[in-house]
């Protein structure tokens, strides 16, 4: 049971990143970013045929990094320069990212790193007081640095315009920002932080397949909606730290599912989308509920009321 929690600690922190791309794109821009998917598997890619071509693991992170921002900028520019609305722009940069992803590869639908060298071999290495924890270590250190930057940035000038951008463009385009500009860095930005995810769980499985980002957006954004009505949503810091913890959650509750065998595999991405779909009906149905008891009350009010004027 050790090393299932170990291993499910291992994967929340390393796909933590994607929830926290989400957190920028889909709560502070208002936007609903379709690239994940693609994006995961761009960075993924990157990153393992970097490293088997013989170039230095740790910098396929920045160049992984870089490509997602390329990613994130062409949904950017079909958005706010073409008019493409948001979902069908991340839709259409989804959909010729697998013709990319495949060049990446080399025209291979996977890509293997036998016995070469990734930045988790090097790292346990020289953290060899770390022992069996030395990814866990590695990948936590690259997950706080991005949560922290990520933190960091939302609270700079420049940050504090793309918040507002999601609040309310028309007030950002008054107080003479552009709109686009704001947009355009927001999703880059995102897409980064879905492209270093990729690039850590490529060399952490020291594979990558051109399917697997299938259906990543919709984990992360469980993870996210999980994290967010545990720790709530109100500051920039709760909301990453949500990301974070929800990605931590998600993937524990998933290692015990698996465990304990009462679900079969094949049916956890239906329970995913189920957590999904109540997670966000839940504000809605929270206050159906609470108006109903309004309702109630107020029928108990008027027929007490009737009541004494028969009496």
């Amino acid at each position: 049971m050790a090393y299932i929690i170990k291993t499910a600690l291992e994967l929340g922190l390393l796909y933590a990143p994607i929830p926290l791309a989400l957190f920028l794109s889909f709560r502070i821009l208002n936007i609903a970013d379709m690239t994940t998917d693609g994006c995961f598997v761009l960075g993924a890619a990157v990153s393992v045929t970097w490293v088997a071509a013989g170039h230095n693991p740790f910098l396929a992170i920045p160049v992984a990094m870089a490509a997602g921002v390329l990613a994130g900028f062409v949904t950017a520019m079909l958005q706010t320069i073409f008019g493409v609305p948001s979902i069908l722009a991340g839709i259409i940069t989804n959909f010729g990212l697998y013709t990319i992803n495949l060049m990446v590869m080399g025209w291979s639908s996977n890509v293997n790193l036998l016995k070469t060298d990734t930045m988790f071999t090097i790292f346990a290495k020289g953290a060899s007081f770390a022992g069996t924890y030395s990814d866990m270590l590695l990948v936590a250190i690259i997950t706080l640095l991005a949560s922290a930057g990520l933190i960091w940035f939302l609270s700079t000038r420049l940050g504090l315009s793309i918040r507002a951008t999601g609040d309310n463009s028309d007030m950002v385009r008054a107080s003479s920002v552009n709109p686009r500009f704001t947009t355009t860095v927001g999703l880059c930005v995102s897409n980064s932080l879905t492209a270093l995810s990729g690039a850590m769980v490529g060399q952490y499985q020291n594979t990558v397949d051109i399917n697997s980002g299938t259906g990543i957006v919709v984990i992360a954004l469980a993870c996210l909606i999980i994290g967010e009505t545990i720790l709530g949503k109100k500051t920039v810091i709760k909301g990453a730290i949500a990301a974070v913890s929800g990605s931590i959650i998600y993937r524990v509750i998933y290692a015990i599912v698996l465990k304990t065998r009462k679900i079969p595999i094949q049916g956890l991405k239906l329970v995913t989308a189920l957590v999904v779909a109540f997670a966000i009906a839940f504000p809605t149905i929270k206050e159906q509920i609470r108006f109903l008891r309004k309702k109630h009350q107020a029928t108990k009010v008027l027929s007490g009321k009737e009541d004494k004027e028969n009496a």
